[in-house]
C-alpha cells in the first residue's frame, strides 16, 4: 500500500503542465480553422480581451479598423454575398453593438453567413446597472438565427465554432455576445474547431421529375406570350437558360442579383422588370400570359406580377416560396440547373415565334437607346457618361460595390456585366451606405482584382469617413460619387405622388477636397469631355496600389422611368399609354402621349410596343 501512495505521489509530480491559452486567443484560432483571415470592427472597453487576442494573433488575423460599426457589418454581409464564406464583424457593448444592425439586418435580407461579435461588460458587472450594461440579446433575436451569450470562458470557443456552423446552415446571421473577462481566462488550448473535410461537400439539391417538367412544357405550348423571369438562382447555368429560351422560343426577364448570369447580349435577356428596369422587359411581361419563375427572389413582386392575370410557374429549392410571388398554378421543387437540364432533354425546338421577334426587336430597339445616351457628349455632364468610361478601363474580372439609389438603375442599364464579375448591392434590405463597405471588402477578399465603388452623393455621405480605412490598408479602389445635391431615387418618386418635393435636395460637397484631405488622391469633373483624364489618372493612382476618387458631378435629370408606361387591350387590339401618377406633382411637363412622352427623355426613335408588335403581326 506504501509503494502505491508513493508511486502515484511521484507520478503527479512529474506530470507536464497542462498548456493554456487565453480563451480568446482560442476563439480566435477557431475563427482561422475556418479559412477566416480577417475580421471588421472598432474597438471598445468592453471588447479589450478580444483586442488583446487579436494583438496575439496578428501574424495569422488581420484585423480591419473601420472608422464606424455599420461599416464593418456592411463589409462583411458584403464579403460574404461576394464570396459566399463566412465574414466577421464586432461591435462593444451599448452603441457598438446597436451600430452593427444595419449591416447585419443587410446580411439577413440577401440571405449571407455572418457571425457577429459583441462585446459585453465584465460578467462580474453584469445585472448591476454597469456603464454600457445591457440585454443585448434580445435585440439581435429577430436578425439572427442564431444568438448567444457566453456563460463560461471554457465555451467561448465551442459556441463560436457553433455559431459559424448556424451561420452557413441558415445563409444569415449569428450573434455570439461575450463578457469581456471571459477572454483574459486561460483555457487549455485544445482543438475547439469542428472543421472537418465534409464541410466542402456540395449541398445536395431537390431534382426536378418528368411529370413536372412535362407539365411546364405543356404550359408553354399553350401558351401565347410565355417568358421566363429568372433570379440569382440560376447560378452558372445561364448559357444553359440562353439555349432553352431560344430552343422554346421564349424571352427571358431578370431579376436585379441575376445581372451579369445571363449575358447582356443575348438578344433574348430583355432585361429587369420595374422601375430600375429595361423598357422591353417592361413591356412584354405586362403583356404576357404564362411567367416562368426560375430561382427568383423578386422584392417588387406585389406590383408587378399583380398588374395583370396570367398562368404562373415557380421553380425553387425552397419550396416554402411557393405562392409567395403570385398565386401558383405549378411549383417545382428543383435546383434550377438541374431544371433547366431536364428542360432541355425533354423538349423540342420552336419554329421562330411572332412574340419571340417582336421581344427581341424591342430589347434590340432598347438597347440602340441606351448606345445613343451612353455615346452623347454634355456639359454639363450627366450619369450616362460616367457608365461609358467605366465599362471603358474595367477589367474582365473587375470587381463593383455599387451603392443605394440612381447608381442601382443605371447599373442594370449601363454597366457591362458577365459572370468573371463578381458585384454587390444592399439588395432586398436597400441600406444607403454600403458601397465603401462593399468595396473594402472586395478589394480584401480580391486583392488582385479591380475595384469599382459607385455611389451617389447622399449615400457616400453616410460612410465617407472609411476613405481613410481604403488609404490605411493601401487599398486600390476606383470610387466613383456621382453628385447632384439631389436624393434623386427619392425625387424621382415624389414626381408621382401629388406633393410637393420634401426634403430631398442636399448641400453640394467637395468630396475631392475632402478625399484628398483623407490622404486620398481625387480629381472633380464637370462635363464629358473631363472624364478621360480623370479615368486615365484613376488607373495610374490605383495601377500603383493607392485609392482614388473621382467626384462626378452631374445632373439631377430623372432616367426615362419606363416602369410609367402601361399596356392594355382593348377591342382587339393592344394599347400603350402613360400611369396617371406620372408627374402628380407636376414639376415635369404633363405628357399624355408615348412618344411625347420618350422624345422627353431624349428617346425619339423609340418604339411603342404596339407598333412592334404590328411590324411582327403578334395578334392578341
Amino acid at each position: 500500500m506504501k509503494n502505491t501512495v508513493t508511486s502515484a505521489v511521484s507520478n503527479s509530480q512529474t506530470a507536464a503542465p497542462v498548456k493554456t491559452v487565453p480563451a480568446s486567443v482560442a476563439m480566435l484560432k477557431v475563427l482561422e480553422a475556418w479559412g477566416i483571415q480577417h475580421m471588421y470592427g472598432y474597438p471598445g472597453g468592453s471588447f479589450n480581451s478580444t483586442m488583446n487576442a487579436l494583438d496575439i494573433e496578428k501574424e495569422r488575423m488581420q484585423y480591419i479598423q473601420i472608422r464606424h460599426e455599420q461599416v464593418g457589418a456592411l463589409a462583411a454581409a458584403a464579403e460574404a454575398k461576394l464570396t459566399g464564406k463566412v465574414a466577421v464583424t464586432f461591435g462593444s457593448a451599448g452603441p457598438g453593438a446597436t451600430n452593427l444592425l444595419t449591416g447585419l439586418y443587410d446580411a439577413r435580407e440577401d440571405h449571407a453567413p455572418v457571425l457577429a461579435l459583441i462585446g459585453q461588460v465584465p460578467s462580474t458587472n453584469m445585472n448591476y446597472n454597469y456603464f454600457q450594461e445591457f440585454d443585448e440579446n434580445p435585440i439581435f433575436a429577430d436578425v439572427a438565427s442564431y444568438a448567444r451569450l457566453v456563460m463560461t470562458p471554457e465555451s467561448l470557443p465551442y459556441v463560436v465554432d457553433k455559431a459559424i456552423r448556424e451561420a452557413y446552415k441558415n445563409k444569415g446571421v449569428s450573434v455570439v455576445v461575450i463578457p469581456n473577462d471571459f477572454g483574459y481566462v486561460p483555457i487549455p488550448d485544445d482543438l475547439y474547431s469542428s472543421v472537418s473535410p465534409t464541410d466542402h461537400k456540395e449541398r445536395p439539391l431537390p431534382q426536378p421529375n418528368d411529370l413536372e417538367v412535362d407539365a411546364v412544357l405543356e404550359m408553354i405550348k399553350a401558351a401565347k406570350r410565355p417568358i421566363i423571369h429568372v433570379g440569382r438562382g440560376i447560378r452558372d447555368n445561364g448559357k444553359k437558360l440562353v439555349e432553352l429560351s431560344q430552343k422554346l422560343q421564349v424571352p427571358i426577364a431578370i431579376t436585379g442579383l441575376a445581372k451579369g448570369l445571363i449575358p447582356d447580349d443575348y438578344e433574348g435577356n430583355l432585361g429587369t422588370l420595374n422601375r430600375a428596369a429595361s423598357k422591353a422587359a417592361d413591356e412584354i411581361f405586362a403583356v404576357s400570359d404564362l411567367v416562368i419563375a426560375i430561382g427568383a427572389d423578386f422584392p417588387f413582386a406585389n406590383l408587378i406580377y399583380r398588374t395583370h392575370p396570367f398562368k404562373f410557374v415557380q421553380v425553387d429549392v425552397d419550396e416554402s416560396q411557393f405562392g409567395r410571388h403570385h398565386y401558383l398554378d405549378l411549383g417545382v421543387w428543383s435546383d434550377a440547373g438541374a431544371f433547366v437540364d431536364m428542360m432541355l432533354a425533354r423538349s423540342e425546338a420552336v419554329a421562330p415565334t411572332a412574340f419571340f421577334k417582336a421581344a427581341v426587336a424591342d430589347q434590340k430597339n432598347w438597347r440602340a437607346y441606351l448606345d445613343h445616351m451612353t455615346n452623347r457628349e454634355t456639359e454639363p455632364l450627366e450619369f450616362e457618361q460616367v457608365y461609358r468610361e467605366i465599362n471603358k478601363i474595367a477589367e474582365d474580372d473587375a470587381v463593383f460595390s455599387i451603392d443605394v439609389g440612381d447608381n442601382i438603375i443605371n447599373s442594370f442599364r449601363y454597366l457591362n456585366l458577365t459572370p468573371k464579375n463578381k458585384w454587390v448591392i444592399s439588395a432586398l434590405f436597400a441600406s444607403m451606405g454600403s458601397g465603401v463597405p462593399g468595396a473594402l471588402a472586395g478589394q480584401l477578399a480580391y486583392p488582385d482584382r479591380q475595384v469599382f465603388h459607385i455611389a451617389g452623393d447622399g449615400a457616400f455621405s453616410m460612410v465617407m469617413q472609411d476613405l481613410i480605412t481604403e488609404r490605411k490598408y493601401k487599398l486600390p479602389i476606383i470610387n466613383i460619387i456621382t453628385s447632384n445635391g439631389s436624393l434623386n431615387f427619392i425625387k424621382s418618386e415624389q414626381d408621382d405622388i401629388p406633393m410637393n418635393h420634401s426634403g430631398i435636395f442636399i448641400d453640394d460637397q467637395d468630396f475631392a477636397m475632402i478625399s484628398r484631405g483623407m490622404g486620398v488622391e481625387a480629381v472633380t469633373v464637370r462635363k464629358s469631355s473631363e472624364l478621360p483624364t480623370a479615368f486615365a489618372k484613376a488607373l495610374e493612382v490605383t495601377k500603383a496600389g493607392r485609392p482614388f476618387l473621382i467626384d462626378a458631378k452631374i445632373t439631377d435629370k430623372r432616367g426615362i422611368p419606363v416602369e410609367e408606361l402601361t399596356l392594355k387591350h382593348e377591342n382587339g387590339e393592344w394599347i400603350e399609354g402613360i400611369s396617371s401618377s406620372y408627374n402628380a406633382n407636376n414639376t415635369l411637363d404633363h405628357l399624355t402621349d408615348v412618344h411625347e412622352f420618350f422624345k422627353a427623355y431624349d428617346g425619339a426613335n423609340l418604339k411603342s410596343l404596339p407598333e412592334i408588335f404590328a411590324e411582327y403581326n403578334v395578334k392578341p
